[in-house]
Formats: C-alpha cells, sequence, structure tokens
C-alpha cells in the first residue's frame, strides 16, 4: 500500500510539472519516513550523496559535455552539414541523407538529441526548403536525426543507464555504435522509400565538385579524430571511459582553440553550462538513488522478480510487454525520467529472465528514440517546430514513418542480440 501511495504522489509531482529530480526526491524521502521513521531519512541522506556521485564512472559525464560544449563553440557543426552534403548530394534526397549522417556526427560529439534537433533545423531545414523538399518531409527528417544522439557515443543517456545499473560504462559506450550505425542506415533507407512512392517531395540532387569535396574534409577530419581518440581508446582498452572522456575534452579544446573561436567569454561559459548541466544530472542521480533505497525496502523487485518466476510466462512475452511499456512512457516522459522510474525495477527482472544487461540497455536507449518523436510529448518534435515557428502537428506527421521503421529494427534487434553485443564482446578489457 505504501510503495502505491508514494508511487502515485511521485506521478502527481511530475504532473504538475516539478523538476524530476524534486519529485524522486520527495517521493522518497516520504517513502522511508513511512518505513523507518526521520532516522532512516538523515541517516541516508548523509550517505547518499557522496555515494551517488563519487563514483568513478560519473566524472564520464562532466567531461563529455565539456567536450560537447567545446566542439559547438567552435562551430564545427554549421559547417559539418554541408561537409557531408558535398558527398552525398547527389543521392536521391540528399540533403535528407545528409541531415541524417550529420545527426549521427553530431551526435558522436554532443549526447543530446534536444541539441542535436536544434542545431540540425538551423542547419539542413533551410537548404532542403530551398532546393524544394516538402516541408514536413524536411522536418520529420530533422527530428528523428537529433535522436541519434541518444545512442551514438558519447550518450549521456548510455552512461546513465550504466550508472543506475551498474553495467560497465565502457560496454554501452561500444555497444551503441553498431545498433548507432544501423539506425541512420534505416533512416536513409526510409527517404529512400518515401522519395520511391512521391518522387515530389524532395527537389532535385546537386552535384558538388571535387574541390568541394576535398575542402569538406578540411571540416570532417578534426570531428572523426576526436570521435577515433574517445571510442577507439575505449574498444581497445588503452584507457577507461573517464580518461577518454578527459582526452576528448582537451582534444575539443585544441581544436577550438586552434580554429581561432576561442576566447575567455567562450571558455567560461562553455565550462558553466557544464558545469550547471553536469550539476542537475547529479542531483537527479542523488534522488534517484534515494528513491531506489526506499523500492529496495519495499522488496517490490524481489516480488516481481519472483511472480515472474513462478508463473510461467515465456522470457519473450515479458520482454514484449516491457516493449510496449517503453513505447508508452516515452510518449509522456523524457529518457532520464524513463530510466529512473523503470531500471531499479525492471532490470533484475531482465537479468533473471536471461537477458544482458548491456543488450537491454541499447534497446531502452532505442525505445527512448521513439519516445522523443512520438505524441503528445515528442521533445524532439517540439524543438523542431520551435525552431522552425510551424505547428507541432505538421513534424509530427513528417516524423510517423520513421517511427514505424524504427519499431521494425528494434523487433530485428530483439530477434537477434548478437548485433548489439558482437562489438562489446571483442573489447580488450
Amino acid at each position: 500500500m505504501t510503495l502505491a501511495l508514494v508511487v502515485v504522489l511521485l506521478l502527481a509531482l511530475l504532473a504538475v510539472g516539478l523538476p524530476v529530480a524534486f519529485a524522486l526526491g520527495i517521493a522518497g524521502s516520504i517513502g522511508l519516513v513511512f518505513f523507518g521513521g526521520t532516522d532512516l531519512l538523515t541517516g541516508i541522506l548523509a550517505t547518499a550523496p557522496a555515494s551517488a556521485v563519487g563514483s568513478y564512472e560519473f566524472m564520464t559525464i562532466p567531461m563529455f559535455l565539456l567536450m560537447a560544449e567545446f566542439m559547438v563553440a567552435s562551430r564545427i557543426s554549421d559547417s559539418l552539414f554541408m561537409a557531408i552534403a558535398a558527398w552525398v548530394g547527389r543521392l536521391p534526397g540528399g540533403l535528407g541523407v545528409a541531415t541524417a549522417l550529420t545527426g549521427a556526427a553530431f551526435g558522436a560529439i554532443s549526447g543530446s538529441s534536444t541539441a542535436a534537433a536544434a542545431t540540425l533545423s538551423k542547419s539542413s531545414i533551410p537548404s532542403m526548403i530551398a532546393q524544394g523538399y516538402e516541408p514536413r518531409f524536411a522536418k520529420g527528417i530533422v527530428a528523428i536525426s537529433g535522436t541519434l544522439a541518444m545512442l551514438i557515443p558519447p550518450s549521456v543517456a548510455l552512461i546513465f543507464y550504466g550508472l543506475l545499473s551498474g553495467t560497465s560504462v565502457a560496454k554501452l559506450l561500444v555497444a551503441g555504435i553498431i545498433p548507432g550505425a544501423l539506425v541512420t542506415l534505416v533512416i536513409v533507407f526510409t527517404i529512400w522509400l518515401l522519395l520511391w512512392r512521391e518522387p515530389s517531395r524532395a527537389g532535385e540532387s546537386r552535384a558538388y565538385s571535387w574541390k568541394e569535396k576535398i575542402d569538406s574534409i578540411k571540416v570532417a577530419g578534426p570531428f572523426c579524430a576526436l570521435f577515433l581518440l574517445v571510442t577507439g581508446l575505449i574498444y581497445l582498452g588503452i584507457a577507461t571511459p573517464v580518461e577518454s572522456s578527459a582526452l576528448g575534452a582537451l582534444g575539443a579544446l585544441v581544436f577550438t582553440v586552434t580554429s581561432g573561436r576561442m576566447t575567455r567569454k567562450v571558455f567560461l561559459s562553455a565550462v558553466s553550462r557544464a558545469c550547471a548541466t553536469s550539476a542537475m544530472i547529479g542531483l537527479i542521480v542523488i534522488c534517484a538513488q534515494m528513491f531506489g533505497y526506499f523500492i529496495t525496502m519495499t522488496e517490490a523487485t524481489q516480488r516481481l522478480v519472483d511472480f515472474v518466476g513462478s508463473s510461467g510466462v515465456s522470457p519473450y512475452t515479458v520482454l514484449a510487454f516491457l516493449v510496449v511499456l517503453y513505447l508508452m512512457l516515452g510518449c509522456f516522459l523524457d529518457q532520464l525520467s524513463i530510466l529512473i522510474l523503470t531500471i531499479p525495477i525492471v532490470l533484475p527482472l531482465v537479468v533473471k529472465l536471461g537477458f544482458d544487461p548491456v543488450w537491454f540497455g541499447i534497446l531502452v536507449i532505442l525505445l527512448a528514440e521513439v519516445g522523443m518523436v512520438t505524441p503528445p510529448v515528442g521533445l524532439n518534435v517540439f524543438v523542431v517546430a520551435k525552431s522552425t515557428n510551424t505547428p507541432v502537428g505538421e513534424v509530427f506527421a513528417g516524423v510517423w514513418p520513421h517511427v514505424v521503421a524504427h519499431v521494425l529494427l528494434i523487433i530485428v534487434l530483439i530477434l537477434f542480440p548478437q548485433i548489439i553485443l558482437w562489438l562489446p564482446s571483442g573489447m580488450n578489457q
């Protein structure tokens, strides 16, 4: 009964717009008082903050955020789209394909899907509209391409999942590479399928000269080097995620300085934003751990595991239910809230059923990607709509074919988990 009341309280606090960290903290604190009084609550408050954010791997978050801030300050994202377009511009829907590839590239330096969607809205939509693309078609491509930042390393969502679940952050980051590439290809093939059915959605493709292609390498080169530095060192076992994130931040700083765009104001602004976001995530982790203590004391997770184990239900039936649950939650909550509310309860059950926690983490992030573009709370859709001053419904109309394609890919990854697990299984750790 206490569990039900506290969960209802948490959902009510979230419904009235209270930040997720405070909602978790308040609901968890009340639940702990019910179980052990104020002495239990004060004891946990004295130890939870240090244990929650004192982990070594938590340092990957501020370092990767700082790397992203420096790369944004260098304005590489402004020219990355045109650099990629120079190589794929002649393909059918060339600018749409370039948008998908730029979304993947931006994700490799950002990790924020909303930031990726906002950046792509400014750089690629005007170019696509000018070349004769149907507006809702172009905006749908941008909305779905922005979600790639959640999966392509360094992904803050994957790191957050690792911290909540105790799963190896290094393996999660490496595991995101192949699914991230597959999602990018799915977006590209969806664009081509839509154009095959209705060629008028896009204008004539443009050819680029070899000089423009060679010049584009100067833009993409530093970005590729930074991505290989961060992810390659983790995969080879030369550096931990924390060390790689620090090297990535240093590399981004050097690139921004050599680009001539680094000033004292830019540096302080980048550090300030990275610190503010890190503090916000840290507060969420602390409050999530407090709520987790309450869930542990109720023994709800163990009872759920025992119930499913004794019911004789097929593991894939349970998994199908969880997939539907995550798709429904994605319609109302952001990805971090979904992870906080579900992972402490769901993951022990998933592991008990014999599924790999790294594989499940990638699956959850993919489902959260779909939630970023589904109504009524598709954050990426609202970002694109606001950036382009267009109705939200028009963006939703343009993105739904990509949602269907994503769901089909998720089914494939469920049926063939080795697609996700193959790359991390070969890591030198």
